[in-house]
């Protein structure tokens, strides 16, 4: 008896629960706005995002700035989509 295969990103395709608590590393350069940009973008997916949550660590050298933000991830699309907007804005370097 064949098992049907689960769509692409249903739960089943997961190795994720949703919803979760998860969190995100940015970096970026170490300018003015950077926290504000990210913490912006983080309310747009999770409104209950709480900007307390962040942590913030300089770079060695000091140029750089990562920031972690642990977001209430509520399914893969949204995850891809944060992902997405992340990485194209133009402060950030970095998204893992």
């Amino acid at each position: 008896m064949n098992t049907p295969t689960p769509p692409p990103g249903s739960r089943a395709d997961s190795l994720i629960e949703y919803p979760c608590r998860f969190p995100i590393k940015v970096m970026g350069a170490k300018v003015d706005g950077l926290v504000e940009a990210v913490t912006a973008i983080a309310l747009a997916f999770d409104p209950g995002f709480d900007a307390a949550d962040i942590a913030l660590r300089d770079s060695r050298g000091g140029n750089y700035l990562g920031i972690t933000i642990t977001i209430t991830a509520t399914s893969r699309e949204q995850l891809d989509e944060l992902y997405r907007t992340l990485s194209t804005h133009p402060m950030v370097r970095v998204v893992l």
